[in-house]
């Protein structure tokens, strides 16, 4: 079975969340748009949706899927997204696609996060996938300076820009075995919008998808 495969299992698994009249908070990357495939086919039983992304929202309108604001929408019942990696305690490393400030905030507006991935995305501890640091660019070198004196490697995700109109910094070689710590810290550096670590607000649920099926971690 395929990567891609796997992830349209946990996709498919994660529309059992979904009940009628919910606005449902929708992620960005390529798991998050199986499961876009998946609401498309009970589109008529949602109030809407908020997009963590502006590829997201395109391709929600594209199925034809009402996409709200998030001012306008409040909290949300539910908010469905993939992660780069996740560990069983639930928390996560998002934002390879580079939507992690809007994930960020839509999860902490939902009062439940459904995550989902294939299950080579389950490791031990964080780190071994670049960390993503949204940053303001006046702010990039400061801040790149900074993670290196947490025993990061920051590289700047080249030709990339935030639809917040910020940089990247990705931090690579970081062994992160205290998630919730190193995250505050992060964030508490001037200039980073968000950092990519979702464990202050971890997944609620979290659903890998294998060759042998699914498994749903809570």
């Amino acid at each position: 079975m395929s990567t891609d495969d796997a992830k349209r299992r946990a996709a498919e698994a994660a529309i059992d969340y979904v009940e009628s009249g919910m606005v449902v908070g929708v992620g960005t990357g390529s798991t998050a748009n199986h499961f876009i495939e998946c609401l498309a086919g009970i589109k008529s039983r949602l109030d809407g949706t908020v997009a963590s992304s502006e590829a997201t929202a395109l391709r929600l309108k594209a199925h034809g899927i009402q996409v709200l604001e998030l001012n306008a929408a409040g909290t949300l019942p539910l908010y469905v997204d993939g992660a780069d990696e996740a560990t069983r305690q639930l928390q996560l490393i998002k934002g390879g696609g580079g939507a992690l400030t809007r994930e960020k905030v839509v999860a902490a507006a939902s009062e439940k996060f459904v995550c989902i991935a294939d299950d080579s995305k389950l490791v031990g501890y964080l780190g071994k996938f670049p960390l993503p640091v949204e940053v303001i660019p006046m702010a990039r070198s400061f801040v790149a300076r900074e993670l290196v004196k947490l025993h990061g490697q920051p590289e700047l995700r080249e030709g990339f820009t935030t639809d917040n109109g910020n940089l990247i910094l990705d931090v690579f070689n970081l062994e992160i075995m205290q998630p919730a710590e190193l995250e505050t810290q992060i964030n508490q550096i001037p200039g980073v919008v968000t950092v990519g670590l979702f464990a202050r607000r971890p997944a609620d649920v979290l659903i890998l998808g294998s060759a042998d099926g699914v498994e749903t971690l809570t």
